[in-house]
């Protein structure tokens, strides 16, 4: 049997959104221009943007027994992801995130994990025998390392790709590196997983090198408006994005990871896999919201490869 499709282990959130003329200093109030509610966390943008492209997506996740839960449901069962495989956890609240949004399109979040942090390496284990058929794991750092840890063991036994996007940063263990495919990180995360500063392309450099010397297969920094870097042990080459006029940067990650999770498990080179991300992260920076700026595969087929 082929494998086919992504397996995404994660967070899910409500995002609370503001907007704002700009961001408050300490101990400021000022008036904000709107406020709106949207589905969030970064397992289920991942999730929702690799289903919308036509992708085989699995979600493995928890989520608080609250009104949340059943909003954040019903819309990854509208987006085709299948969700019986979505623990519930009666003694915590789902996810949730407040996000403030200035006119520049720039963003500042405060994640209140609630029952995604309560996803357990033996939540994982019990859904095991889902790795056996799919092409691609995908995680980030909203759940448990130890959960992230046991995603990796279980991908690599199987015979997926894993891909580990590590945001929201925090130090990671050694053991984990030896068992990542892809890492993605934006320059912030390469720097504080690297240990090194990052002032330029040429520290962007230094520090992908070291953590491949950790034994990384191939590291992928995102670099906003200046596209991505691949590198591995053949190469190094930068990927130039689209110039578009940004109005929400919020989940242009999330879009890029869950678009070359989707392309990756297709079968697409890296360097297919990132041009096609690339191109799907532009479009997500023009639209409000984290799930609901994911694009539908019928937007985006003049993007295609074939």
């Amino acid at each position: 049997m082929n494998k086919q499709g992504v397996l995404v282990v994660g967070s899910s959130n409500i995002d609370l959104v503001v907007t704002a003329p700009r961001f408050p200093n300490p101990g400021e109030t000022i008036f904000g221009k709107k406020f709106e509610m949207f589905p969030g966390g970064k397992g289920a943008n991942q999730a929702v943007c690799a289903a919308r492209l036509g992708c085989k997506t699995i979600f493995i996740g928890k989520m608080g027994n609250d009104e949340f839960r059943e909003k954040l449901l019903q819309i990854l069962i509208n987006d085709g992801i299948d969700i019986r495989n979505i623990f519930v956890d009666e003694n915590e609240h789902t996810g949730t995130a407040f996000i403030t949004v200035d006119d520049n399109g720039q963003n500042q979040i405060i994640v209140i994990s609630g029952s995604n942090m309560r996803l357990t390496p033996e939540d994982i284990d019990s859904k095991s025998h889902l790795l056996s058929d799919v092409a691609v794991v995908l995680t980030q750092l909203e759940t448990p390392i130890s959960t992230v840890i046991r995603s990796a063991e279980l991908a690599k036994e199987n015979g997926a790709v894993f891909i580990l996007n590590p945001a929201p940063v925090t130090k990671l263990p050694e053991s984990l590196f030896q068992l990542v495919d892809y890492l993605i990180p934006n320059e912030n995360e390469l720097e504080l997983i690297s240990g090194l500063k990052i002032t330029d392309e040429r520290s962007i450099t230094y520090a992908s090198e070291r953590m491949l010397n950790k034994g990384i297969k191939n590291i992928i920094v995102t670099l906003g408006d200046m596209g991505a870097m691949l590198f591995n042990q053949e190469k190094v080459k930068r990927f130039p994005t689209k110039q578009v006029k940004v109005v929400d940067t919020t989940a242009a990650g999330d879009a890029f990871n869950g678009a070359l999770a989707y392309r990756l498990s297709e079968g697409d080179s890296v360097e297919e896999a990132i041009e096609f991300a690339n191109n799907i992260a532009s479009i997500v920076v023009t639209r409000m919201g984290a799930q609901s700026s994911m694009p539908y595969l019928d937007e985006v087929k003049n993007l295609l490869p074939h």
